[in-house]
């Protein structure tokens, strides 16, 4: 009697991946993987490709499995036990309006994108990291639209964010983010999403919007969070080994690497003024500025990673300086900018309290009561004026970062940014240094890129007068979507669930 030896588990990895793969007998290889060499990307041994962590797919589906059945039981807890009653402020639910809108259809973007570029290499490693990521962020997509979907029956403007993430103006900025990148070739999109923004970028997205949730009292939030940190901390770890095996390669490699990390950190710096706004003005317990989680999560963690990537010959981003120097501007201006446009949003705007400002004065103290304090000022007695200020014009967008021309230099926060250049007889414009320069290596892509302004200027988006475009072609409920909180629905609703007797004072809330 024979007996088969029991395989130790990296004999089922290798048997349950690489083995699967196959050696053509009757096509070329670069026919059956084009994209491989579009790029100029030169790949000498797919062996060296390393996988971080060795999960086989029945061991993945199981693992993923547990954690899907402990995540739900506590949704239910959460809906069954009124959880939204014990949120801090329903200022708060604001952030879940342009967490719904700006990030939960990346992920399924992502998903989308992990699955077309796994099929475009010939290793084997490499494709089966790209399938499970794939199934990762699908994952991701479902469970945040889960864990927020409780607050739709109770507030306003969570209703139809998947619709208003393809059409509303501002979720133009995530949505032309991840467009740019699926449009890419396959080894851009690993560099764009797996290391740049999931490496190099991501804890400043999901750190502060989990941590947001947990200070406060979104506990289906937060639990979602905390599924969702094991798969991210694959994410992070695969984008590393990712940069890593591409720099290992061949040395001609290092010089399209470097042009794509320059591009895709100021393409993600611009993408995460939304989560600087959200951090310091919509959260009403609030975790940390965005100043303090920039120079945590990117110029401590990410001037290591840079020192280490220096033996390859890869310096930091081209515009490092900038966005570092932008940290105690950028919340402030953006949030500026929105309070004029809450008459075209899915979410409420306000001027912060008293107590927000004298946070914000703490935390910026070279800034914000020499810049900013006085523009909030001045916003406030227009209120009690009955005089609240809404910008009736549409506001110049960037072609590359599709973010609105409202940054100020570097060197002078007082000048607006701005810059413009011919391309075959077209002028475009810029918000920065950074976008312009992308646009220059690649102008063929982003001549073509669809901006909502133009658009709505054209007549493209529901009609020519702004109230069809919120109503009929984003699918706004005007006058309980958008518009001031104070005074809102969402605010009387709130005041009637906390038996709260409404105040006077536009600090009531």
């Amino acid at each position: 009697m024979t007996t088969t030896k029991k395989l130790n588990l990296k004999q089922k990895y290798q048997y349950l991946t690489r083995d699967l793969d196959w050696e053509p007998s009757y096509q070329k290889k670069s026919d059956i993987f084009p994209l491989e060499e579009f790029e100029g990307i030169k790949i000498t041994d797919w062996s060296k490709w390393e996988d971080p962590f060795r999960l086989t797919m029945d061991a993945y589906w199981k693992y993923q499995a547990e954690k899907e059945k402990k995540l739900y039981a506590i949704f239910d807890a959460f809906a069954q036990n009124n959880g939204h009653q014990n949120i801090s402020d329903a200022r708060y639910v604001n952030s879940l309006k342009l967490f719904l809108g700006g990030v939960s259809p990346l992920e399924y973007a992502a998903f989308q994108g992990y699955a077309k570029v796994g099929r475009h290499f010939s290793g084997a490693g490499a494709r089966v990291a790209c399938q499970m990521q794939s199934i990762d962020e699908l994952r991701h997509s479902q469970t945040q639209q889960h864990a927020m979907s409780h607050y739709n029956k109770h507030f306003n403007g969570l209703h139809d964010s998947p619709h208003m993430h393809d059409r509303v103006w501002f979720l133009s900025v995530p949505k032309s983010f991840f467009d740019d990148a699926r449009s890419a070739g396959p080894f851009e999109f690993l560099t764009a999403i797996s290391f740049s923004f999931e490496y190099v970028l991501t804890n400043l997205l999901f750190v502060p919007f989990m941590s947001g949730a947990a200070y406060n009292g979104d506990m289906a939030t937060v639990t979602f969070g905390f599924s969702a940190q094991s798969d991210e901390a694959r994410h992070m770890t695969l984008g590393l080994e990712i940069i890593k095996f591409l720099l290992e390669q061949h040395e001609d490699n290092v010089p399209i690497v470097q042009q794509w990390i320059d591009k895709w950190f100021w393409r993600g710096f611009r993408l995460l003024s939304l989560v600087g706004m959200m951090m310091d003005y919509m959260l009403p317990n609030k975790v940390m500025s965005w100043a303090e989680a920039w120079e945590m999560y990117y110029e401590k963690n990410g001037g290591a990673l840079f020192k280490d990537l220096a033996r390859y010959g890869i310096r930091p981003p081209k515009y490092e300086a900038d966005a570092n120097a932008a940290k105690n501007h950028i919340s402030h201006q953006i949030w500026t900018t929105f309070y004029q446009y809450g008459h075209a949003t899915n979410f409420h705007t306000w001027i912060p309290t008293a107590e927000e400002m004298d946070w914000m004065s703490e935390k910026y103290p070279e800034t914000f009561d020499k810049y900013y304090r006085p523009r909030y000022e001045h916003l406030a007695k227009l209120a009690d004026q009955g005089k609240r200020y809404y910008n009736n014009t549409l506001p110049q967008l960037c072609q590359v970062c599709q973010v609105p021309a409202l940054f100020t230099e570097t060197d002078d926060p007082t000048m607006l940014s701005h810059r413009q250049l011919e391309h075959e007889g077209e002028r475009y414009h810029f918000c920065s240094d950074g976008c312009c320069d992308i646009f220059k290596n690649e102008p063929e892509k982003y001549v073509q890129a669809w901006l909502p302004v133009h658009q709505i200027y054209q007549g493209n988006c529901g009609g020519a007068e702004l109230p069809k475009v919120l109503s009929d072609y984003y699918h706004f409920n005007i006058g309980e979507d958008n518009f001031e909180y104070v005074g809102s629905p969402d605010q009387k609703r709130w005041f009637e669930i906390k038996g709260i007797k409404p105040a006077k004072s536009k600090d009531a809330a």
